[in-house]
């Protein structure tokens, strides 16, 4: 018996239903969301680097960088191999595709954008052009170094008070953790903890939600969205990305003379399990570690990106 031919648009809607409770099944939709107008009509079998290239010149025309391509193709090949592993025909018992084709990736190499902290200042011009939930969704990752998804699902089931230190910790699952092997813990400092209590009792379940009108509209998706950028036009920080203030952190707790496997635990960069190892030491550490970039400090934090750009803007001055 054959197998019943299926469209890509069909493959999609399916890995999107499967994985409907995963927090980065928003990002998948995302990406999947895109390349639909150029192979979502096409069989699986159609579907190949060949018939995603007008994807790839149309988006690198748009100057889409090619880490943010890749990832899109990445989603492809994701509902490619499960069409062609475990996702069978309840008729005929065959796999929706025969094999899954190799998706060849953009090369990152001369191509990624290097990271761009921001400083004090440009910190205070952006968070005076964010809309109030984007403030403080901005202001909560300055103080905690988390990542923007993270920020977006926090939920007040995942809060522990910490009555020692005054502060609350957040235990995030495995699945809200880029990886998904351990869950993860989000210390407060005492200005993330007071963006917290002032998002206290608007929302039932997320930390940060927007209202409009003075009525609830329930969870912000994504903070990378037209107000953010719209904002970072305003302030005159360009292409600014929500992950440069991840990378703010980083920078500053370095700065501010943080051990390097502190500010690894601050970032998730190391294996550390919530319920295995964090103990009120180690939460004592991390809590210390962010105090210490509440507020600027007379060091000096510019990165090599920053002094760039500013050494182009005096030598157009100096030839105006």
């Amino acid at each position: 018996m054959a197998r019943s031919a299926r469209t890509f648009d069909q493959a999609a809607g399916r890995f999107i239903e499967e994985n409907a409770h995963m927090a980065s099944v928003e990002s998948s939709g995302y990406h999947l969301k895109a390349v639909m107008p150029y192979i979502g009509d096409l069989l699986l079998e159609q579907v190949h680097s060949g018939t995603l290239q007008p994807f790839i010149d149309a988006r690198r025309e748009a100057k889409i960088s090619h880490k943010s391509i890749n990832l899109s193709l990445g989603a492809v090949r994701r509902v490619l191999n499960l069409a062609a592993g475990t996702w069978r025909d309840p008729e005929s018992g065959k796999p929706w595709l025969v094999s899954a084709p190799l998706i060849t990736m953009l090369p990152l190499i001369g191509h990624q954008r290097p990271p761009r902290p921001i400083t004090w200042d440009e910190q205070a011009h952006l968070l005076k052009e964010l809309p109030k939930h984007l403030h403080d969704m901005a202001l909560f990752t300055l103080h905690s170094g988390v990542r923007d998804d993270v920020v977006c699902n926090l939920q007040w089931a995942w809060e522990i008070p910490v009555p020692e230190l005054n502060i609350s910790v957040f235990e995030t699952p495995p699945e809200n953790v880029k990886g998904r092997r351990t869950s993860k813990l989000v210390v407060c400092n005492s200005i993330s903890q007071a963006v917290i209590e002032e998002a206290r009792g608007h929302h039932p379940t997320h930390v940060f939600a927007m209202s409009w009108r003075h009525r609830e509209l329930g969870p912000i998706k994504a903070m990378n969205n037209s107000a953010w950028q719209a904002a970072r036009s305003r302030a005159g920080l360009g292409d600014l990305h929500v992950h440069d203030l991840r990378h703010t952190v980083g920078m500053r707790l370095r700065e501010a003379g943080v051990s390097e496997s502190t500010r690894r635990d601050v970032l998730w960069h190391s294996n550390r399990s919530v319920t295995d190892h964090y103990s009120m030491a180690q939460i004592r550490e991390i809590h210390e570690a962010l105090e210490k970039i509440t507020k600027p400090t007379n060091g000096w934090n510019k990165s090599l990106q920053a002094l760039k750009a500013e050494h182009a803007l005096r030598k157009a001055g100096t030839r105006t």
